[in-house]
């Protein structure tokens, strides 16, 4: 051995004992590797952060990007809808639930998926009548699994690319990952759907949210084209009671009906007075085809009103009252914001304050404890204790809560779906990734430009693009870009290969494949998964020179094996996600978790050797 092999096994070995401990972020450790090693002088300095320009690093900030756009825009809303069976039992259900996480996280980030379904899985178990966690472990390891089939599903997959285009091979293309992740992930979804689910501990669920304002009392509109125009209300029972909500109020023709009997048949400008959990109105909002009664979206006052209703007061203001207007912005949010007893919007409604004249803010919703019975929504005179959903510019916002009393409470991920958004976000993302699959652009061109176009298009807008980045990942991939490298030029590398070969007997290209996977498994469990690519890759490599064979199975094992971690809450994001909700303990997973990942080695290992012959 080397001196620097020493040092760098050294490096390695602090550094992987730091991400195991996890009292430092995983991109805190990896810039301290890196600058070790560039101090010890493994790595030159001037080439130190070459890795922050290398293309998997801006292609993964840039799929974070996109998965922003497609969660915002309402996109996996309609998917959902589409896909998940309205009426049916647990198995087919959770089946559904599963596989739609693991297409969606073939696409987008796997984290962004888990978050945008976890709301529906609990719904689900809600209807099914199972505990949360029964349906939230099967949805986050399908949401796992999916991120396997595709280049970009999970930045592991862009960093075994990565090493394979520094074999001048060229990196692995769009979809040469989805002949073994399609097998691996299809198996275990379906292992999940019919027998796993039934084996996940019941718990108690721990409450996510840190506040609750109770259901929303809300208006929406009745389109011409909506699935709601010339249904009764009891047709329509079903698809409320999916979204848990109820309808207590209708208005027609400026005529408000506080108790529509189930009979009453739905008209096109019809006005729906409805009690619904707020994060439980995009879904109302897709399935039937309603919009919001205020939600303009930039339009000019009275727009909305395409049903004929009269003016409102608001509508009425003269130009004086305009002047007095919050500055404009392009950029338009939602947020909740409760009224303090000291409010001035205290017995005043969004009418007698002008609110969307004078300050470029919609009413959208109110919450109100031990009330379901309201006037027209923006004629509700406001009581103190009520929570308001608003929706305007940030600016206007955070200026009309100091202005009048109100606090604004912690974001919540409440979204309005925006159909036209929602067809250019999809047809953006189709269009990056046939760019990227047919080899017209290389993937890092292709998806920085469908990420240029969500920004033009607004669909997400320029101040918040770089909040849809998860900086951690990118400076962890590029900080230990350049350490994985020094492991390869000083031979670590091929030391380590050697000694894990040797130690586990493995002299056959079938075995030593098998090991390469399972340890990678192994160490996805307790560290990051693209740390996990990055320290295995190399040792990856070395075990297939040494023993003569194609490297291309072996870079694959790393990438399956890194993107299984079942075992821990700890090796994955999507596990963390689900401790609270699910009221999951520490030891819980593995019971799921194991089964899985042996049900990964027995299909993962032929389909290695059969798609990329050793």
């Amino acid at each position: 051995m080397t001196q620097d092999q020493a040092v760098i096994l050294g490096i390695g070995t602090v550094t992987i004992g730091m991400f195991l401990w996890g009292r430092w972020r995983h991109d805190m450790v990896a810039v301290a590797a890196l600058l070790l090693c560039v101090v010890a002088g493994l790595v030159p300095g001037m080439d130190a952060f070459a890795g922050f320009g290398h293309p998997a690093v801006i292609t993964v900030a840039c799929v974070l990007i996109l998965s922003r756009g497609l969660q915002t825009t309402g996109v996996v809303d309609v998917l959902a809808q589409r896909v998940l069976p309205a009426a049916a039992g647990p198995t087919l259900t959770i089946a559904a639930l599963t596989a739609l996480a693991a297409i969606l996280s073939a696409f987008m980030n796997n984290v962004g998926a888990l978050a945008l379904l976890m709301p529906v899985a609990i719904q689900i178990a809600d209807r099914q009548q199972l505990p949360a966690g029964k349906v939230l472990m099967p949805l986050a390891f399908g949401s796992i699994l999916g991120g396997m089939t595709t280049l970009i599903g999970t930045p592991p997959n862009l960093i075994v690319s990565a090493f394979r285009a520094d074999l001048d091979a060229g990196g692995f293309g769009m979809f040469d990952f989805t002949p073994v992740g399609l097998a691996v992930a299809s198996a275990g979804v379906l292992f999940v759907a019919l027998v796993g689910w039934r084996i996940v501990p019941t718990r108690e669920t721990a409450e996510a949210g840190g506040f609750d304002t109770g259901a929303y009392l809300t208006e929406v509109r009745v389109s011409a084209k909506s699935k709601a125009a010339g249904a009764s209300l009891r047709d329509l029972e079903s698809r409320f009671e999916a979204a848990d909500a109820q309808v207590v109020g209708l208005v027609r023709h400026d005529v408000r009906l506080s108790t529509p009997g189930p009979g009453r048949v739905l008209r096109a400008g019809d006005i729906l007075v409805i009690e619904a959990e707020p994060e439980s109105l995009s879904t109302l909002l897709t399935s039937l085809g309603l919009t919001l009664e205020e939600d303009v979206r930039g339009e000019p006052d009275g727009a909305a009103d395409d049903g004929g209703a009269p003016a409102t007061r608001e509508e009425e203001a003269p130009e004086a009252e305009a002047s007095a207007k919050t500055p404009e912005s392009d950029e338009v949010v939602l947020s909740e914001v409760a009224v303090r007893p000291d409010s001035g919007f205290i017995d005043r409604s969004a009418s007698d304050l002008l609110l969307r004249t004078r300050f470029n803010i919609n009413l959208l919703a109110i919450a109100r404890q031990g009330h379901r019975s309201i006037r027209r929504l923006r004629s509700t005179p406001i009581q103190a204790g009520d929570v308001l959903l608003l929706q305007g510019a940030p600016e206007a916002l955070a200026a009309f809560a100091v202005q009048f009393g109100c606090v604004p409470l912690a974001p919540r991920a409440i979204q309005i779906p925006d159909t036209g958004k929602a067809v250019v976000a999809t047809l953006v993302m189709v269009a990056a990734i046939g760019i990227a699959a047919l080899g017209l652009l290389p993937a890092a061109i292709a998806f920085a430009a469908g990420a240029l176009v969500f920004m033009a298009w607004r669909i997400v807008p320029p101040r918040l693009v770089y909040e849809a980045v998860d900086w951690p990942v990118v400076v962890l991939l590029g900080a230990l870009i350049p350490v994985a490298g020094a492991m390869s030029t000083t031979g670590a590398a091929d030391l380590l290969a050697g000694l894990m070969l040797s130690a586990t007997g493995a002299t056959s290209p079938i075995v030593s494949l098998t090991v390469v996977l399972v340890v990678t498994m192994v160490l996805s469990d307790f560290m990051n998964n693209a740390a996990t690519a990055a320290v295995m890759c190399p040792i990856a490599l070395s075990a297939a020179a040494q023993i003569g064979a194609n490297a291309d199975p072996f870079l694959m094992a790393v990438a399956v094996g890194a993107s299984c971690a079942f075992l821990t809450p700890i090796g994955h994001q999507n596990n963390t996600l689900i401790l609270g909700p699910g009221g999951f303990r520490f030891g819980d997973y593995w019971r799921l978790g194991l089964l899985l990942e042996v049900i990964v080695v027995v299909v993962g290992v032929p389909m290695l050797v059969w798609a990329w012959p050793l």
